[in-house]
C-alpha cells in the first residue's frame, strides 16, 4: 500500500507549485493595474485642484428699437372678378376668336355658334312684322270710315306687338350665339373645339380679372378691435419669396365664424405685373400702429427651453468679467432678433455664443463684441398682439 500512495503524493507537489505561481502572477497583474489607476486618479485630482482657464465667448448688447406690431396669418389670393365663361343657348361652334391665356376686354367676342337657321327664322319674323304693320295702317284708315270694327283694329294691333316681340326674342337668341367676355381680364385654357356641339351651360374658358386682386384671410376674434378698413397689409407668396406685396384692408366680415371664432378679412392689392394669381397661398401680415421702443437681442444669444428663456448676463466682478444666468421674458421675433419684455435693460451685455460651456458665476474671456443692429428692421414682421 505504501508503494501505491507514494507516487500519488509526488504528483501533487508540481500541481501545487504551478497553482501558486499562477496566483502570484495574477496578484502581480492586479497590483500593477491598481497602481496605474491610483496614479491616474492622483493626476486627475491634481489637475482638478488647478483653476480651469476662463472660456472664450463672444458677446452682444441689448439694443432699443422701434418695432411696428403686426398680426400674422395665412390666406388665399382671389381674383376681383373670376368666372368660367359658358353659353346660354345650345349650338355648334362655328368660330373661335381667342387664344388660350390672352388678355381680353369687356364685350369682346370669344366664340360664335352657328346661327344660320336663326337668321332665316328672323327674316320670316320680320316679314310677318311688316305685314302686321301694313294691316294695322289699313284698318285704322277704314276705322275712320267705320268700315271695320274697333275689335278688328285691336286684334291687328296685338298681332303686330306679338310679331315685334318674336323678332326681338329671335335677335336676342342670335346675339347670345356670339359668346362675349363679361369683363376685362386674362383667359385660361380653351375647353372647346371648332365644330363641337355645346349644350346650354357648357364650359368654354375661364376668365380672371387680375388687377387689382384680393387676398382673403382670417384672424382670431380678439383682434377685431384693432382692425380697420384701409389698414396696411403685407403679403408674401412662395413664387416670389423675396418680394413683399403691399395692400390695404378692403372689407371686414360683420360676423364671427362660430366654428373657428375667427373674423374674415379681405385685403386689396394692386397687381399690375400680374404676379399674384388666384388660388395662391399667401402669408399675410397686418400692420398695427407703431408702438414705443422695444429691447431686442439676437436670437442666438437666448437659450429657449420649456422652463423659460434665459441669457448669460456679463458683469464685472473685481475687474474681471463673469457671467450670471438671467431668466427673461421674450416677445416677437423679427429678422433674426427677438424682443425682450422683461429681465434686461438697454445696453446690458450678454453672451452671444459659447453658452453651452458656461456655468453661473464663471469667469470668462471676451473674444469680440458682435456688431449691434439697433436700427434693424426685418423683412418679414412676425405675428404680435397690440
Amino acid at each position: 500500500m505504501d508503494s501505491v500512495h507514494r507516487p500519488h503524493k509526488a504528483q501533487l507537489l508540481p500541481m501545487i507549485s504551478r497553482f501558486l505561481l499562477v496566483l502570484i502572477a495574477l496578484l502581480a497583474i492586479v497590483g500593477g493595474l491598481a497602481f496605474i489607476k491610483y496614479t491616474q486618479i492622483q493626476k486627475e485630482m491634481a489637475g482638478a485642484s488647478r483653476p480651469r482657464p476662463a472660456p472664450v465667448v463672444s458677446v452682444t448688447h441689448v439694443t432699443s428699437e422701434t418695432w411696428q406690431p403686426s398680426l400674422k396669418a395665412v390666406g388665399t389670393v382671389q381674383a376681383v372678378q373670376g368666372t368660367l365663361v359658358n353659353n346660354q343657348v345650345p349650338g355648334q361652334v362655328q368660330e373661335i376668336l381667342f387664344e388660350s391665356g390672352a388678355m381680353v376686354t369687356k364685350g369682346q367676342i370669344l366664340i360664335r355658334l352657328d346661327d344660320e337657321v336663326d337668321r332665316a327664322d328672323l327674316d320670316g319674323l320680320l316679314a310677318a312684322e311688316r305685314l302686321a304693320g301694313i294691316k294695322l295702317k289699313r284698318n285704322r284708315s277704314l276705322l275712320k270710315d267705320r268700315a271695320v270694327a274697333q275689335g278688328d283694329v285691336d286684334e291687328i294691333t296685338a298681332a303686330l306687338d306679338q310679331a315685334r316681340a318674336q323678332v326681338k326674342a329671335k335677335r336676342a337668341t342670335i346675339e347670345k350665339k356670339a359668346i362675349r367676355a363679361p369683363f376685362s381680364g386674362q383667359l385660361g385654357i380653351r375647353q372647346v373645339n371648332l365644330g363641337q356641339y355645346l349644350p346650354a351651360g357648357s364650359s368654354i374658358v375661364s376668365l380672371q380679372a387680375l388687377d387689382p386682386t384680393f387676398v382673403d384671410y382670417s384672424l382670431p376674434e380678439r383682434h377685431l378691435a384693432v382692425l380697420t378698413k384701409g389698414q396696411e397689409v403685407q403679403a408674401r407668396v412662395a413664387a416670389y419669396p423675396d418680394r413683399v406685396f403691399s395692400g390695404r384692408i378692403e372689407a371686414i366680415s360683420p360676423a364671427i365664424d362660430q366654428g373657428t371664432r375667427n373674423v374674415q378679412v379681405r385685403a386689396r392689392f394692386t397687381n399690375q405685373d400680374l404676379a399674384l394669381r388666384p388660388g395662391m397661398f399667401a402669408r399675410v401680415t397686418t400692420l398695427l400702429p407703431t408702438r414705443g421702443e422695444t429691447l431686442t437681442l439676437p436670437r442666438e444669444a437666448i437659450t429657449f427651453s420649456t422652463y423659460g428663456d434665459s441669457v448669460y448676463l456679463v458683469r464685472e466682478v473685481e475687474g474681471k468679467p463673469q457671467v450670471q444666468r438671467r431668466q427673461i421674458r421674450t416677445g416677437d421675433a423679427r429678422g433674426g432678433r427677438v424682443a425682450v419684455l422683461e429681465g434686461l435693460a438697454d445696453g446690458d451685455t450678454v453672451v452671444l455664443a459659447g453658452q453651452v460651456k458656461l456655468t453661473n458665476g464663471q469667469e470668462i474671456r471676451i473674444k469680440e463684441e458682435a456688431p449691434s443692429t439697433g436700427s434693424h428692421q426685418g423683412p418679414t414682421p412676425s405675428a404680435s398682439t397690440p
